[in-house]
């Protein structure tokens, strides 16, 4: 019948405003063509939690039987990342609570690599696509935009919320969490965080994403 078998996705498109979405899918158009030109950095920032709990409760399997899958109750790893189309990557994992401090101590060891000759050179200027989340749009976050674009050079730019497809790095999340990931042979959480560390550390190399 031309179906296959695969997870249902949520979807919030309903809920947002079309034509600030369609503006804003412009304007990163134009951000990509002045990325590929050299004039500008861009980059993608968002926060995902990764746990040793599966992502994949569905699955072909044969009647009168039931696969089982490894699961075992676990501490949350959060990792904040930036992205970029050339899959560069800045990642900042943390065992606990993530909040605007959290978030404002990355975006400040992010701004100083983009420092380096590789991302200064010719004065440009790296934008960072952030969402709406609570911790992204607080008075302490905000208090901070204005700094980092003046002494930095470096500007948040706030995606229209309920637009997950236009950050990047949602991608990213989605390839670890249910391609790259094993977790299968893995009960320790200790043997978790080197997991999910060495998918990270080899992101650009032994993992990639087209966004072709």
């Amino acid at each position: 019948m031309g179906l296959v078998y695969k997870r249902f996705r949520k979807a919030c498109s309903h809920k947002r405003d079309e034509e600030q979405f369609r503006c804003c899918q412009s304007a990163l158009k134009e951000a990509q063509y002045a990325e590929d030109k050299g004039l500008v950095n861009l980059f993608y920032f968002d926060e995902s939690g990764f746990s040793q709990e599966p992502c994949v409760p569905y699955g072909w399997q044969e009647k009168g039987s039931q696969l089982k899958i490894p699961s075992v109750k676990s501490k949350r790893i959060n990792v904040l990342g930036f992205m970029n189309r050339a899959n560069d990557l800045f990642y900042y994992p943390v065992t606990g609570c993530v909040n605007s401090e959290t978030v404002i101590s990355v975006f400040d060891d992010f701004a100083a690599r983009m420092e380096e000759p590789k991302y200064s050179s010719n004065e440009r200027y790296t934008i960072v696509m952030v969402d709406n989340a609570s911790i992204h749009t607080s008075k302490l976050f905000r208090e901070r935009v204005i700094d980092w674009a003046i002494e930095k050079k470096l500007l948040v730019c706030f995606l229209p919320t309920y637009s997950p497809e236009l950050n990047l790095i949602e991608i990213l999340w989605r390839k670890v969490k249910y391609e790259w990931l094993n977790l299968l042979s893995i009960m320790d959480f200790k043997e978790f965080e080197q997991e999910v560390k060495r998918i990270f550390d080899l992101f650009g190399q032994k993992y990639l994403i087209s966004f072709e």
